[in-house]
């Protein structure tokens, strides 16, 4: 969905997913980088924006762009996605960042942003992660933000090679969310900004 949500903490800034992004980002689209993708892995930056207008168009996603807080250098892409208000639940996904990026701050920076929104703004109990069961680099992250594996979803969705592909599938629940978010913030701690822990209300600017 089109929104105005703008989110920042520890260097990074999320903020509304546009088209005109994929220019930019469409520079670290590789086929390892894309592998275990839900989504046919982008030809051109016009591929690439098309991507992202579905994200915008869809009303149960809320999508954004990563960028450096100082130098508002893209440096990837993340989203809240299925939300059912009514179920209070959401995923995290749609998630990719610079390979010079991996392993850094950027993905837990990110993700304690949005776990933060999807507790405490729209209050829901569950937060789901997905990611194709072969994509153990993306599984060992989700499991190190704090989430718990449930298990795999076998021949969940037709990979992009027209194959089937199993899903593993990850979640954080509303009453585990205070110790998961004072890990992140201990990991985190080493990238802290002036006022990043501070009571604050989240806001549509």
């Amino acid at each position: 969905m089109q929104h105005e949500i703008v989110l920042s903490g520890h260097g990074i800034r999320l903020i509304p997913l546009q088209p005109l992004h994929a220019t930019g980002l469409f520079d670290f689209v590789d086929t390892e980088m894309w592998a275990g993708m839900a989504a046919a892995m982008p030809g051109t930056p016009e591929e690439l924006a098309g991507l992202f207008l579905s994200r915008r168009s869809d009303p149960a996603t809320i999508p954004f762009a990563v960028t450096d807080q100082r130098t508002g250098a893209l440096l990837g892409t993340t989203a809240l996605y299925d939300h059912v208000p009514e179920q209070q639940r959401l995923a995290i996904g749609g998630t990719f960042y610079g390979r010079q990026f991996w392993g850094s701050h950027v993905n837990p920076a990110s993700k304690h942003m949005l776990l933060a929104y999807a507790f405490d703004v729209l209050a829901v109990h569950r937060v789901a992660f997905r990611c194709d069961a072969r994509n153990t680099r993306s599984a060992a992250a989700i499991e190190r933000l704090g989430a718990t594996f449930e298990g795999v979803l076998r021949g969940h969705r037709t990979a992009p090679d027209g194959g089937r592909s199993d899903t593993a599938v990850f979640s954080i629940l509303q009453q585990e969310w205070p110790p998961v978010r004072l890990r992140l913030q201990e990991r985190l701690a080493p990238f802290a900004w002036p006022h990043d822990y501070a009571e604050r209300a989240f806001a549509a600017l």
